[in-house]
């Protein structure tokens, strides 16, 4: 892709998908409470819908929509929830599926909403744990790849609404910002 360096393959990212998903099934495995897995839309429905079908274990899901970068390489820090939970939460364990961890804003924020809803637990799983541009302290419990920086696109992240249906995850060249 010009303009664009692969980080990960598609093969890299659906070996590490069933790493997480075992991780997370035998977390949850022995627990007498429901799991909900929530889908941050709408970077994370990619891998949120490669995970869950891993899970070997039963699950309810929901969706929430925050909006924070637009049509930007970086964060406007303005979260905006745009969709918000459907299902009841209460006593009940929850699984944020997030696409980026980066500021940490809208992860912090994401939990602190989704406790008000009485839940037994909130954790949180990410496909990319970036912490070039950390802010806050941010809750991560499970990440796929770790990275220390750069703009990356592809398996359902973005930029300006396109580059989700790359199957690879490409960091975007910064002397071609595509702007």
């Amino acid at each position: 892709m010009s303009g664009m360096k692969l980080n990960f393959s598609k093969d890299e990212i659906a070996k590490r998908v069933e790493e997480l998903a075992e991780e997370i099934s035998s977390e949850y495995a022995e627990k007498e409470e429901s799991l909900v897995v929530i889908c941050v839309l709408k970077g994370a429905f990619v891998f949120f819908a490669d995970l869950i079908r891993k899970l070997k274990i039963p699950v309810e899901i929901d969706f929430v929509r925050i909006a924070s970068y637009g049509d930007k390489m970086s964060s406007n820090q303005d979260l905006t929830l745009t969709k918000g939970i459907e299902g009841d939460l209460k006593n009940k364990h929850v699984l944020i599926v997030e696409d980026i961890v980066d500021t940490g804003l809208t992860i912090q924020d994401l939990v602190s909403y989704l406790w008000s809803y009485d839940p037994i637990s909130v954790k949180v799983c990410t496909l990319i744990h970036k912490i070039e541009r950390r802010m806050v302290e941010a809750q991560v419990d499970y990440w796929g790849f770790r990275i220390r920086q750069g703009f990356i696109v592809g398996y359902g992240l973005d930029y300006a609404e396109k580059h989700r249906q790359l199957e690879g995850i490409y960091e975007i060249c910064t002397n071609n910002h595509m702007d």
